[in-house]
């Protein structure tokens, strides 16, 4: 991509997340969203290739039906209430159809088919900001009017994509399909707690943020976007595969590591607020995720190629990335001997 192209993209992309973020009128939010999609279609396209394209062109149908829909539902809000602040949406029908508007902007199920085929048609660094950068405006939202939504259909939704997201990433050998079904899954976890303690929410997406950054980098360094070339991957760099596979364990929640932190606190909370059954189903539901990432760690770390391999063996590595990468994964790790101090924070 020209330079000059990605610079005017990356600009837009931080100028829409803050316009979300900061204001408080439903026009500005949607031309916040606006602004976030069409600075991310261009890095979606850039590589120009048949797949690409088609990525780029469903997540724009997509996104442009999840717009509309909010722009629909502040409308119809406004016409109620007589006021377009963010915070006074009380219309029933306007809180529905923000729901669906919602899911469909993250990624939720039912909403989630085009998410998984838009990663699986980008680069590993576009697939990157798609599954962290561009999902913190309409979390944003959602943690605004949390107050406002139905509190047994965000339930319902959550636990529906952590069942999903974990089922369908059993049978996946792409790693950024793997990946998507995880995100889909960290969305549930997320949206599960968000009206009963929205910081919470809010802790869950920075870790998470933090593990998927470290698994991006380290899978984009050795250019691995399938189980295969995970598998032959050692070669290039022995001490990153054995780093990925503590992130990994990390991402999937096992403790001592730092991914073990939010669902620990998601659980307790829930069991506070007597929702006993719910936090049971949503921890047994995390084993699914349990399992692949355990493949992926094994194909990663522990199995060796059955024979030679047609891969190029690369003599020299670019270090320039290995420096964040060390300090990411250093963080997906060793965080949890310091919770108290990060819940206090949060």
């Amino acid at each position: 991509m020209n330079p000059h192209a990605k610079l005017i993209s990356s600009s837009s992309l931080a100028l829409g997340t803050t316009i979300v973020i900061t204001s408080n009128h439903w026009a500005m939010t949607w031309a916040g969203l606006e602004i976030n999609t069409l600075a991310i279609i261009p890095m979606i396209s850039k590589s120009h290739h048949p797949r690409a394209i088609e990525a780029s062109v469903k997540y724009f149908l997509v996104q442009a039906i999840a717009s509309a829909t909010i722009l629909l539902s502040s409308t119809i809000n406004a016409w109620s209430t007589g006021q377009w602040d963010i915070t006074q949406l009380t219309n029933h029908t306007s809180c529905l159809l923000l729901t669906t508007a919602i899911a469909m902007k993250l990624g939720l199920v039912p909403f989630h088919f085009w998410f998984p085929e838009v990663l699986q048609g980008s680069s590993l660094t576009t697939a990157l900001l798609l599954s962290t950068l561009i999902k913190l405006p309409p979390l944003t939202i959602l943690l605004i009017t949390s107050n406002s939504l139905n509190p047994a259909l965000l339930t319902t939704l959550a636990l529906i994509s952590t069942a999903l997201g974990g089922w369908m990433g059993l049978n996946q050998t792409q790693t950024r399909k793997i990946m998507a079904f995880s995100s889909i899954s960290h969305l549930g976890w997320m949206t599960l707690i968000i009206i009963y303690m929205p910081k919470l929410t809010m802790l869950t997406f920075c870790l998470y943020t933090l593990l998927t950054s470290s698994i991006f980098l380290t899978l984009n360094t050795s250019s691995a976007t399938k189980l295969s070339t995970v598998m032959t991957s050692w070669m290039k760099n022995p001490p990153l595969n054995a780093t990925l596979m503590l992130t990994l364990l990390s991402l999937a929640g096992l403790p001592p590591l730092t991914g073990f932190l939010p669902k620990w606190l998601i659980i307790q909370e829930l069991t506070k607020q007597e929702m006993t059954l719910t936090a049971l189903i949503a921890a047994l539901l995390s084993l699914l995720n349990l399992f692949f990432y355990l493949r992926l760690t094994y194909y990663s770390t522990i199995t060796l190629p059955p024979n030679t391999t047609n891969y190029m063996k690369h003599w020299y590595l670019d270090k320039t990335s290995f420096s964040s990468i060390a300090l990411l994964t250093s963080l997906s790790a060793l965080l949890l001997p310091i919770s108290p101090t990060i819940s206090a924070m949060f």
